[in-house]
């Protein structure tokens, strides 16, 4: 099968590159003719309140090869981007959906090509977390210019039947990213990281945006006595001061490690091999790519139960869910992880689950949609 895929590739960073560059590199391996398009802009700059879009030096990346087409802030450049998939000739175009801002773009080369190419999205959201106006009409014009879509939560394929009710779609978890390296001694790690070798390590990971309830794990971290330590890790979409603050005013502050800047992929595994437990104290959510990586590192996780994070972490398996996404629940949740569980009972049941989980069955499946 000739199999485009558009999205973020190399030489754009983060979670949903490395999604695609896995999902492109099984397609490879099972044969197929595959070509990957990417961004000129992905986003404007105003709208991109990160670091970086792009790679830096150091950072551990697949390098997939794509051709730069798509300027995602100006139409002129859309029916160019869709002669050049049109080139390719594809049997199938492969895409990632996560925000409504991309609808526009997206859905105009799709809707461009040819009858006999099969559209097929992998949804990561199709209500965002944070809603605007434009949110609801750029997404209906997108979907329409589907054939089929992945859902990997029961949340996310709720919602596209809420707007799109006659869709094709079908449910796939996320499959656990395999390309941080290898679990790290648990000691070297805490000594890496200038952590306490002693105590309850509490990891928090990835973009902090507002829905992500940092706020909420400060506040509840607080609460808890000083035999915990949580470290806070990743890159801030805005400014880190409300939490700066929160922090100031914690009776535990000085328990609380803050590593506020884009983690590299070579830098992961030491922080997910310092950790006895995630903590995703979401106050919304659809999936979470933290998911993948907690997984690939047999790391149980604390999750709040919104969206399809109960789908993903199985309670009392591989780790917890807490019932509601506030700050007493959080608190006694992680109590009782740590009071009442084995934490080798949840690691024997993760490497169960991560044969399931593979991106060769995911690709697979995917492929068989196109079909």
């Amino acid at each position: 099968m000739r199999i485009a895929y558009l999205s973020t590739f190399y030489p754009y960073r983060g979670g949903i590159a490395q999604f695609n560059a896995s999902v492109i590199r099984e397609f490879e391996k099972a044969g197929h003719t595959t070509k990957a398009f990417t961004f000129t802009t992905q986003y404007p700059n105003f709208l991109f309140p990160g670091e970086t879009q792009f790679v830096k030096e150091g950072d551990l990346v697949e390098k997939i090869e794509a051709q730069r087409i798509l300027n995602s802030a100006n139409p002129l450049t859309w029916p160019g981007a869709a002669s050049k998939i049109k080139v390719f000739a594809p049997d199938m175009l492969v895409m990632k959906y996560w925000m409504s801002y991309f609808g526009p773009s997206l859905g105009y080369v799709a809707g461009k090509l040819k009858k006999n190419t099969k559209v097929i999205t992998i949804l990561d959201n199709v209500i965002p977390h944070e809603k605007k106006f434009f949110d609801e009409p750029f997404t209906k014009y997108f979907l329409k210019r589907n054939h089929a879509f992945v859902a990997m939560s029961e949340k996310v394929k709720n919602d596209l039947l809420s707007l799109l009710p006659n869709a094709k779609v079908i449910l796939l978890p996320h499959p656990l990213y395999d390309h941080f390296g290898e679990i790290q001694d648990k000691t070297s790690a805490r000594k890496l990281l200038n952590l306490d070798p002693n105590k309850k390590t509490l990891l928090f990971f990835g973009f902090i945006r507002d829905y992500k309830g940092l706020d909420l794990l400060i506040d509840a971290f607080g609460k808890l006595d000083k035999s915990y330590q949580l470290v806070i890790a990743g890159e801030v979409y805005g400014n880190f001061d409300k939490y700066d603050v929160l922090i100031n005013a914690n009776p535990n502050k000085e328990n609380i490690h803050k590593h506020v800047k884009y983690i590299s992929d070579n830098e992961v595994a030491a922080y997910f091999s310092a950790a006895d437990v995630c903590i995703l104290p979401y106050k919304g959510a659809t999936q979470s790519g933290i998911t993948g990586i907690s997984y690939h590192f047999e790391l149980p996780m604390i999750a709040t139960n919104v969206g399809g994070l109960a789908e993903i972490i199985q309670h009392e398996k591989t780790g917890l869910i807490a019932p509601t996404p506030d700050v007493e629940t959080i608190k006694t949740t992680i109590q009782n992880y740590f009071n009442n569980y084995s934490p080798d009972t949840f690691v024997g049941n993760i490497k169960q689950l991560k044969e399931d989980l593979s991106w060769k069955v995911f690709a697979e499946k995917l492929v068989d949609m196109g079909k």
